[in-house]
């Protein structure tokens, strides 16, 4: 049996790019990417473009989380720039400069988007047709899946899905296909986290090793005005990887008219993600969402919700007794 959880994320489905966005997108080559330089921001441009792709994956290989790679210069990326300069020892002002650019890697060519061919095992998952909004629909899965190729191979390599979809428009999704995707590198596995901000009105998740040093930071959704998060120092008490829902009204939220209790399958388009950090706060606790596009966009219901990546790099880094700390 999976945990308990107070919070559940919103339902709402992950706001897509216009069409215009779309297209500029589908013409970014993974030359362009590879090859940016921070001389190309003075273009202007109001969709995804080659220098945030690039800037995004080498955050995103630095320990310094954007979220969801989208192509789009905003607070998820100038968070993650203000936690590489807390890294390196940099003045924290979240500003693409020349020295951050440097440090980061973004004057050299590197293969950053890259090709990939599809293999039969990707091909051959077994993709659910649909994730129903009731509830006790939902409860009459087996699993709780991905619900297309897309977006398997999306999640896995840390992309926003439509932006996947117009790199890789009019390609066939099938064994032996060749589409571009993002290098994302390995996940962190070393240096155990002593400590971990989970800060507010910064919504950002911030882990520290025993020397004080910071080693991972994630974008985050931390509460709401409506419901809020706990307050004070907690401690992370026990992890759970593919964890099942359970859905109780009388103790989490109403869901329609549902007022049953409910079991959800695991998988990643679980309420809670495929990660579950259980907290001592009773039923709250840090863990992964269906929606990735949607973090530090919309509310959760008291948790700490992260992108099933991030969820899942934190859970190897954590230990039973870390302390988490809430700041306002």
């Amino acid at each position: 049996m999976g945990p308990f959880p107070k919070t559940l994320m919103t339902g709402l489905m992950a706001i897509s790019c216009a069409w215009p966005a779309a297209v500029q997108a589908a013409e970014i080559s993974k030359d362009d990417v590879n090859k940016a330089e921070l001389a190309d921001r003075s273009e202007a441009t109001d969709g995804p473009s080659a220098l945030m792709l690039k800037t995004q994956i080498l955050l995103d290989r630095a320990d310094a989380s954007p979220g969801v790679i989208d192509g789009y210069e905003g607070e998820n990326v100038t968070k993650a720039l203000s936690a590489f300069e807390e890294m390196n020892d940099l003045t924290v002002d979240g500003e693409l400069d020349e020295e951050l650019w440097k440090l980061l890697g973004g004057e050299e060519e590197a293969e950053l988007l890259v090709d990939y061919e599809i293999t039969a095992d990707d091909a051959g998952q077994d993709f659910i047709d649909e994730i129903p909004d009731d509830y006790v629909k939902r409860a009459e899965l087996d699993s709780l899946g991905y619900t297309s190729i897309e977006e398997m191979l999306a999640e896995r390599h840390h992309m926003d899905i439509e932006l996947f979809k117009a790199l890789n428009d009019g390609k066939d999704m099938s064994e032996g296909t060749t589409i571009l995707v993002a290098d994302i590198g390995e996940p962190r596995t070393d240096g155990a986290v002593a400590r971990i901000e989970a800060d507010k009105s910064g919504a950002q998740i911030r882990a520290y090793d025993g020397d004080d040093k910071l080693i991972v930071a994630y974008p985050a959704t931390i509460g709401s005005e409506e419901n809020p998060s706990p307050e004070g120092t907690h401690e992370v008490e026990a992890v759970a990887v593919d964890p099942t829902y359970t859905y109780r009204p009388d103790e989490n939220f109403q869901q329609g008219e549902n007022d049953e209790k409910l079991v959800l399958a695991a998988g990643p388009n679980n309420p809670v993600g495929n990660v579950w950090i259980d907290l001592s706060e009773p039923t709250y606790g840090i863990h992964g969402t269906a929606e990735p596009s949607e973090i530090d966009k919309t509310a959760s219901h008291g948790c700490v919700r992260l992108t099933n990546w991030d969820a899942m790099e934190l859970a190897k880094l954590v230990d039973p007794g870390v302390e988490v700390k809430f700041l306002n």
